[in-house]
């Protein structure tokens, strides 16, 4: 009877074992903070959400709408000053070296030396995705911002040629307003503006985009070129509708989707929305580089920053980081999402020609020394120099300061805020 009871009671407790075991496996869980709210970016989170279910791990949820991260940074910093943090935070440039620096993110050595990250991501992006040597993001893709998206019907009812210049580019924009349709899709927000004003610099020469917005040199801030820069700033804004202020950047994708606008300025994320809809490079979109910038590529990485959390958290984030950096991942994610893969060894083979022209121009612009952060989307300079910057671009865009005056208050304004 003892030996029953013994057995018994064994098999009890390692059924409990068991249970507990299942359970807590079971309640593994990332809360992951983030701005990808719309269609097409939606769509590619749903691909790593998924990745993470295969391997037990649940997703909690937490969006924050706006396209450019800075309402996701308001609410993440609640979150850590009431000492809440999310598991994971979706994060650019230096809003994640400015974390490092306070101490508040993880440490994912063990999982980039097991799996070679150093050998296959780029440096330009190790930058952002390490602190004082150590790994503490996992960058999820390479976005370039200096791309223009082109609603095909359009472009063929124009002659069909791409523009390769600034002449031709107004004279495209013009044949735009003639068909009756708005030749630029705009939304009036800072870092749209930016993302604009960024790819007018650097079609002024790649020297003169690294001394502006790299190095934030005086004279180039304040000189003859960048005059240049928000003359033709100014021009572009008479091309945009009356009811642009406040429309989120996929909104105006959707003007070129459905024809009612010609062109849009924006990141290969855009090119999320088109594929969304059903469309298809070379059939009813067409993807460029911002004229006279062939060649060079301006970037944003989203990275996934891993916060100190507790203990049993810490799997968790380990197999998030790891799952990121899957090329398989890589592959599935990028394709959906309009991206470059983050790893250098990623096959092109599932990605359309858009999608292998961004390959391709990063690796080339890469090795040529081309590629620089993006000013608009905090890659080339801390926040408050970024925030700065927008200031003035928006005031100049909005027509608030006229060429002139924006030329002398941006090299007083990127001052200010160093």
């Amino acid at each position: 009877m003892r030996k029953f009871l013994t057995t018994t009671a064994l098999a009890v407790t390692m059924t409990a074992g068991l249970l507990s075991a299942g359970l807590a496996r079971a309640a593994e869980n990332v809360e992951v903070l983030h701005w990808w709210t719309s269609g097409g970016e939606a769509a590619a989170l749903d691909v790593l959400k998924k990745d993470l279910e295969t391997k037990n791990i649940s997703w909690t949820d937490m969006p924050v709408a706006g396209g450019g991260g800075t309402e996701a940074m308001t609410v993440l910093r609640a979150r850590v000053t009431s000492g809440n943090a999310p598991t994971a935070v979706q994060m650019l440039g230096f809003d994640i070296l400015d974390w490092a620096k306070e101490g508040s993110l993880g440490n994912l050595d063990d999982v980039a030396s097991k799996e070679g990250w150093d050998k296959v991501i780029p440096a330009a992006l190790q930058k952002f995705s390490k602190y004082d040597g150590h790994w503490i993001a996992a960058p999820v893709n390479v976005h370039s911002t200096n791309w223009v998206w082109i609603n095909k019907a359009a472009l063929d009812k124009a002659g069909g040629k791409e523009p390769q210049n600034w002449d031709e580019l107004v004279a495209l924009l013009d044949n735009f307003k003639a068909q009756g349709i708005t030749p630029i899709a705009a939304g009036g927000q800072p870092w749209q503006d930016a993302t604009l004003f960024d790819a007018v610099v650097l079609s002024l020469g790649t020297d003169f985009y690294k001394q502006a917005f790299i190095d934030l040199d005086p004279a180039a801030l304040g000189g003859d070129k960048m005059k240049t820069a928000f003359e033709r700033l100014a021009k572009l804004r008479t091309y945009v509708d009356d009811n642009f202020s406040g429309r989120d950047w996929n909104l105006a994708s959707a003007m070129v989707i459905e024809g009612k606008a010609g062109l849009q300025f924006m990141g290969d994320w855009a090119k999320g929305e088109f594929i969304k809809a059903g469309k298809k490079p070379g059939t009813d979109f067409v993807c460029m580089r911002y004229p006279e910038t062939q060649g060079s590529v301006t970037f944003n990485s989203d990275q996934f920053v891993m916060f100190k959390v507790a203990a049993d958290k810490e799997a968790a984030q380990r197999e998030m980081a790891a799952a990121i950096e899957s090329p398989t991942f890589q592959s599935a994610f990028n394709v959906v999402k309009g991206s470059a893969p983050a790893r250098t060894d990623v096959p092109n083979a599932a990605f359309d020609d858009c999608g292998k022209k961004a390959i391709a121009d990063l690796a080339d612009a890469d090795k040529n020394g081309k590629l620089f952060g993006s000013m608009a989307h905090g890659h080339a300079n801390p926040a408050a120099v970024k925030n700065a910057i927008y200031d003035v671009v928006t005031r100049a865009f909005n027509g608030d300061l006229s060429p002139e005056d924006a030329t002398k208050e941006l090299p007083a304004a990127v001052a200010a805020a160093q």
